[in-house]
């Protein structure tokens, strides 16, 4: 089973009054910059589903060319006694496999029950990532049902393991500024591969359109032919059955 799901990005714009000190100003856009590493740009989509055993499945996320993707996932199991999802699910793994529409395989590899994965996409387009739990029937007593949290992040670095080897304030502003910088160069890669996707897609519109102009001017040269021959067939055939 398979869904496509697309990521979104929300941006924020500020500006800082000219009219405050240069002190005070520099203060201010530093918070700010902070605050917009923190509320404004997002490009990651967190969700959970549920599946059952050795059951896969598969979403497809479009992304473009030469993109960092990273997952982070978590499998927890039905607990019947409790009637709810245990907190982890020792035992089991998750088998992660991304492919593109060219059958290219970019990962397969079977992993915990919680881990992350990356990926980088060589060409832009629709890649497939799908999901498969290795349980089986003496683990997971008789075919249980999973859950599975699953956090992907396009075009992210880690930025908290980054800021940890931070000294001091300058350097973890620093830290921040490298991360939003890469965030927005992600964001115009995004964006330049989704105009270039709105350019092919008017290109092929436009000539499926000269297509069915000309087949539909085909198709009345045809019926003008055949009426024109079936006229001609018929004042001959009356002709020559002395009719006329």
């Amino acid at each position: 089973m398979r869904y496509k799901h697309s990521i979104s990005t929300i941006t924020c714009k500020w500006s800082i009054s000219k009219r405050a000190p240069p002190g005070v100003a520099k203060a201010t856009e530093m918070q700010t910059l902070t605050f917009l590493l923190s509320f404004c740009v997002s490009l990651s989509t967190a969700f959970y589903f549920h599946v059952g055993e050795r059951e896969e499945k598969c979403i497809i996320e479009d992304i473009p060319s030469d993109t960092l993707i990273t997952g982070t996932f978590k499998v927890q199991q039905w607990d019947m006694g409790r009637h709810d999802f245990l907190e982890s699910a020792p035992g089991l793994g998750l088998f992660v496999t991304v492919t593109t529409y060219n059958d290219e395989v970019l990962l397969s590899k079977l992993y915990g029950p919680q881990g992350t994965f990356y990926f980088t996409s060589h060409s832009p387009g629709e890649h497939i990532i799908c999901l498969e739990s290795n349980s089986t029937r003496l683990v997971s007593f008789g075919g249980s049902e999973l859950r599975i949290h699953l956090d992907i992040r396009v075009g992210e670095h880690d930025l908290d393991a980054a800021i940890a080897q931070a000294k001091d304030k300058v350097n973890e502003v620093s830290f921040k500024l490298e991360h939003l910088i890469e965030q927005i160069e992600q964001i115009v890669k995004e964006q330049n591969y989704q105009r270039d996707r709105e350019e092919n897609f008017r290109t092929t519109s436009e000539y499926t359109n000269s297509n069915v102009l000309w087949w539909a001017f085909a198709q009345t040269l045809i019926f003008i032919s055949v009426g024109i021959f079936q006229m001609k067939y018929l004042k001959d055939f009356f002709i020559a059955k002395k009719l006329v």
